[in-house]
């Protein structure tokens, strides 16, 4: 894109904008950058001037809405809730339907949904599971017949397996309809078509066509047997007549002809044509002149049996082709059903119930829980946002607690009691690792759920309908596009804040972390602030102290904080709506043993005082105020220098005459000093190895031999020293002469 366009149009000018000064400059005020963001309108002069323009914008975000939201799915884990999803269906198309399942925006058609999903659930908890099947390769079958191409017995069989499965889902839908749902109804769109799966069943058996699919073709396979056995009684025969001529006795097939094994000397003793022999040419396989009669007539017997077959074949063809329409209907159906009854799969293996759908801006969640945590350890949540029951006229919620009387009913009556106004914004705080993420995840998840049709994780739900669902989670540091933990964050917030309406639903986790403390907490209040303005619902968390006053302060927002056990130190991940969480972090500190020194220290640099924060501590453990239990702590032991000796190399010599101690034996040096301090020497008799200290020199080689004198004449062997000298004038194989210090 180049400059001019992006001046036509202010959106893209201003979307260029906010990433390049994010690149260049990471102190940008994000809320300038939003407040004029927001301001910015496309110029209708500008798109009528450059109309390609506004067609690539719409390209640009059609595919980024995709891209979009299945990021936004892994981000709240939804992608693997499809996971588990996906492999509760059979069809492939199910499975297709299911990977592009999205949250639904019209509410008639969720409540369709969700309907069904309930009525699933009920069926296979009435009546167990339905009799469905993958009908992998129908679609294809069903293409050949309807080209007029043959079907093979194989794929006429599994039309006929596909016929059946239709048979046993009518008889399943048909009992489930005494449960006086809708979804069983749908037996009607199915067609078994009897006629064709009994002919295909009679007709057709094991892969292939049946003895009894014709009387024609019953009596040509009883003609074959016979033809065959009168075969093998002449083959027999001959065996048994020339048995001294037979290198075996029995016959074989050889290239389709019945031939008895005939040594290769008696060939010309039995009439007949060779049609083999054996790989060393001593036996020749003949087929006897009175076998070969009854060949030619099985040959013409399995040619009227393939025709036979074929005509058979045709015809099942012909008969399943007229009914593609029929086949196509069953199919679809088929999969719509898959579909329907994985959800109510879903529903009782993650434990769910069925949500209620209301378009009046309200979440109330009870025992709510994260549907991919162990069911046995995770702390159901109780959970509402939005507005109060008096402004809810028309709800479905409403008017089914009152007539119902539930539980859930009053307990939103009594929360609306004690808040005294409605809330859009919930700003959850409470320690590290208390839950806080858990927990906006938790509703975020099961209200998209609902509004693709699912049930949640939740004893009782009264879910709102979302246009989307904004999430910003995570640090989101990206090192190939340079962008840092705090840039990553800005980026997604502004991009947040640009698709945001009254409608969204948006959670946010540590808002404005990634930077200095004070300017972080500048940049919280902000985007809160933008939120509140937009109306939409919202769950933030933070550590901000001046972001739980203004959620104390500002209309539409409350706090809540996640509970912590103070003596076990432990969370026990309970969101309190209505209280402001702290960090527990002074508190942690003092019970795992901190000194009360450091504490002192921490609190004084943390709030400008000693003695605010720390009354608490010293009654609690007053033991251990100015005191320091250290453990002990082990000790680096450093490498010991060597002193290394002196160079030995030099202090003998190969072929100096040394005395060797205690015995006083007079040797020659064949090899010098080495790094170990060792050193060998000739003896009359044998070669020893032995340490320099037990060496004394006697007479150096310099006064014993001339320069340049060979010693191999007094260390080699005599063979040794041929061989060498032959290896030097050509090559000698397998020849191998050993160096100084090698093995032997």
């Amino acid at each position: 894109m180049d400059y001019e366009t992006k001046h036509d149009c202010p959106v893209m000018l201003l979307y260029y904008k906010v990433h390049s000064d994010i690149r260049e400059d990471h102190e940008l005020c994000p809320w300038r950058v939003v407040h004029g963001f927001f301001n910015s309108r496309i110029s209708s002069d500008a798109v009528r001037e450059r109309g390609y323009v506004a067609k690539l914008i719409s390209v640009k975000y059609a595919e980024q809405e995709r891209i979009e939201m299945t990021d936004m799915e892994k981000v709240l884990e939804f992608d693997k809730i499809k996971e588990i999803w996906r492999s509760l269906a059979l069809t492939d198309r199910a499975k297709m339907e299911i990977d592009g399942t999205k949250p639904f925006l019209e509410e008639a058609e969720l409540r369709a949904k969700l309907r069904d999903t309930t009525e699933a659930r009920i069926m296979l908890e009435k009546e167990g599971t339905p009799p469905l099947s993958a009908l992998e390769g129908i679609r294809e079958i069903m293409t050949v017949a309807e080209r007029g191409d043959c079907l093979t017995a194989a794929q006429l069989e599994q039309a006929e397996n596909a016929l059946t499965a239709v048979k046993r889902l009518k008889e399943y839908l048909e009992r489930c309809k005494k449960l006086e749902l809708s979804l069983p109804w749908y037996e009607e769109n199915l067609d078994e078509l009897p006629d064709i799966r009994e002919a295909i069943h009679i007709q057709i058996r094991a892969g292939r066509v049946d003895d009894y699919a014709s009387k024609l073709l019953h009596s040509l396979r009883s003609d074959i047997v016979r033809t065959e056995e009168r075969m093998k009684e002449k083959a027999d025969s001959v065996i048994r007549s020339c048995k001294e001529c037979m290198s075996d006795s029995f016959s074989v097939f050889r290239s389709g002809h019945l031939c008895v094994p005939v040594k290769k000397e008696y060939k010309f003793r039995v009439s007949g044509s060779v049609i083999d022999k054996s790989s060393t040419g001593n036996t020749l396989f003949i087929e006897p002149s009175t076998v070969a009669k009854y060949s030619e007539e099985l040959q013409l017997l399995r040619i009227d049996e393939e025709n036979e077959e074929r005509r058979i074949l045709y015809t099942l063809t012909v008969m399943l082709g007229e009914q593609g329409e029929v086949m196509e209907q069953n199919m679809k159906m088929m999969e719509k059903l898959d579909f329907c009854f994985s959800k109510g799969k879903l529903s009782m293996e993650l434990g769910c119930a069925a949500p209620m759908i209301n378009t009046d801006r309200r979440i109330v969640l009870k025992g709510a829980r994260h549907p991919l945590m162990d069911r046995r350890v995770c702390v159901p949540q109780d959970f509402r946002i939005g507005l109060r029951d008096s402004e809810d006229t028309g709800s479905e919620m409403k008017d089914r607690a009152e007539e119902e009387n539930t539980e859930l009913g009053n307990q939103r009556e009594q929360a609306d009691k004690q808040n005294g106004q409605e809330y859009r914004g919930v700003v959850i705080t409470g320690p590290n690792t208390g839950g806080k993420t858990v927990a906006i995840k938790t509703v975020a998840l099961n209200c998209m759920m609902a509004q693709c049709g699912l049930h949640v994780c939740c004893e009782q739900a009264d879910i709102c309908m979302n246009s989307n669902y904004l999430c910003d989670i995570g640090d989101g540091q990206n090192l190939s596009e340079n962008l840092s933990t705090f840039s990553a964050h800005i980026t997604n917030v502004l991009e947040i804040l640009r698709q945001m309406g009254r409608e969204s639903l948006v959670i946010m986790d540590e808002l404005g972390s990634g930077t200095d403390p004070a300017e972080g907490m500048g940049i919280a209040v902000a985007i809160l602030e933008e939120l509140r303005k937009s109306g939409c619902l919202f769950l933030v968390t933070t550590h901000y102290p001046e972001v739980k006053t203004y959620a104390e302060e500002a209309e539409g927002i409350i706090n809540a904080r996640m509970t912590f056990d103070k003596e076990s130190l432990r969370p026990s991940y309970k969101m309190v709506i209505g209280e402001a969480g702290e960090s527990c972090a002074f508190y942690i500190a003092a019970k795992l043993g901190m000194p009360a020194a450091m504490l002192e220290t921490a609190a004084e640099a943390a709030y400008g005082s000693k003695k605010t924060q720390l009354n608490a501590f010293e009654a609690v453990f007053p033991e251990e105020k100015n005191t320091e239990n250290k453990t002990f702590q082990p000790k680096i032991k450093k490498q010991k220098q060597t002193v290394r000796h002196a160079d030995l190399s030099e202090k003998f010599r190969r072929g100096d005459s040394v005395m060797i101690y205690p015995d006083q034996k007079i040797g020659i040096v064949c090899e010098p000093v080495n790094e170990k301090g060792v050193l060998r020497v000739q003896l009359p008799e044998k070669k020893i190895w032995i340490n320099h200290k037990r060496v004394k020199l006697h007479v150096p080689a310099s006064e014993l031999y001339p320069e340049d004198y060979d010693f191999s004449i007094i260390f080699d062997s005599v063979e040794t020293r041929k061989l060498r000298h032959k290896m030097e004038r050509k090559y000698v194989e397998e020849a191998l002469i050993r160096g100084p210090g090698e093995q032997e």
